[in-house]
């Protein structure tokens, strides 16, 4: 067991070189096309943007690892920053506003649990469900129609700036990418959530609960996704029910991009950051090359595609390795 950590540590580590490279490769690419692409103020753009993708990819990297997906991140996102809205105009104080989003996004993610434990239904078909219910509330909360937010320290949420330079967005994220990578990597519940996706038979035996792992996992789901619905809306001065489409998706690509293996039991919240960066990064580039959203999505769905690619060769690379030692070993 201790070898196959070790060895896990060292292809952990040559994945991350790996991704800081095609990270640098990037930017160097897009910045020969467009000169403004490396200018502190674009960098600034990029990170703002990665607060929306960024809160759900660490959701979804604890997910994917325990061999769970949400597909209701976007929808719920829509729904959050819709009821943030609402919940303003309405009179609500500004903080009460966003902790009762946050909270509804933790009772939808508790929801979502709840059918896969107790329904025992597929986490893909559970989520599919629920985003599209979610989906639906969001709409029908503001009868189809934006929610325009006027209240200035709710709209500070999402457009406040540190020193005058750095989104308050920008640094939620960085501290949640912080907190979630020191939970994964040194808590009982990170090591629980590893060896659920690993090996579930196994984690039944070392005494965890698969349930209730799972509860954890899909409450903190809906709480960062809502939190970024909410920071969304604040930004953009508005609730819209028609956000945030194909979000999980994005979250989903980051997440495989950094190294975590839609197996399970296998991923890290760096390579999650740095999988967001390469992400967003590639899709500002395309709008700075003034791309067609069309080619867009078809770049994205290309930039899926090569992600899973990558996913398949770790994995073979991954089992050659254990095998390889093991037969050493005897």
């Amino acid at each position: 067991m201790k070898n196959f950590m070790e060895k896990l540590k060292k292809s952990d580590l040559t994945e991350k070189i790996s991704l800081l490279i095609a990270l640098v490769a990037l930017a160097i690419v897009f910045s020969i096309f467009n000169k403004n692409y490396l200018t502190g103020q674009n960098l600034i753009n990029i990170l703002v943007a990665c607060s929306l993708t960024g809160f759900v990819a660490i959701a979804e990297t604890n997910l994917i690892i325990a061999n769970q997906i949400d597909l209701s991140a976007g929808s719920l996102a829509a729904f959050a920053s819709v009821l943030g809205a609402v919940l303003v105009k309405a009179g609500f104080n500004p903080f009460l506003a966003l902790f009762l989003t946050i909270l509804a996004g933790g009772l939808i993610g508790a929801i979502n649990a709840t059918t896969i434990n107790f329904l025992k239904l597929q986490p893909f078909i559970a989520t599919l469900a629920t985003m599209s219910i979610v989906r639906g509330f969001a709409y029908i909360i503001c009868n189809g129609k934006a929610v325009a937010i006027s209240n200035s320290i709710y709209i500070s949420f999402g457009t406040y700036r540190l020193f005058g330079k750095i989104p308050l967005p920008v640094i939620i994220l960085i501290l949640a990418f912080i907190i979630f990578g020191f939970i994964l990597k040194k808590t009982y519940l990170g090591r629980s959530i590893y060896a659920l996706g690993g090996n579930p038979y196994g984690a039944r035996l070392a005494g965890l609960s698969p349930k209730m792992i799972i509860f954890k996992l899909y409450i903190i789901s809906g709480v960062l996704a809502a939190l970024a619905g909410a920071l969304l809306g604040a930004r953009m001065n508005s609730g819209q029910p028609s956000a945030c489409v194909g979000l999980e998706f994005d979250a989903a690509t980051a997440a495989v991009l950094g190294g975590t293996a839609f197996t399970g039991g296998v991923g890290t919240i760096f390579g999650a950051f740095l999988g967001m960066l390469i992400l967003q990064g590639f899709n500002t580039g395309l709008v700075m090359l003034n791309v067609q959203v069309f080619w867009q999505n078809v770049a994205q769905g290309a930039l899926l595609i090569v992600a899973l690619a990558f996913d398949f060769y770790r994995k073979n690379a991954r089992n050659k390795k254990i095998l390889k030692e093991s037969m050493s070993n005897h």
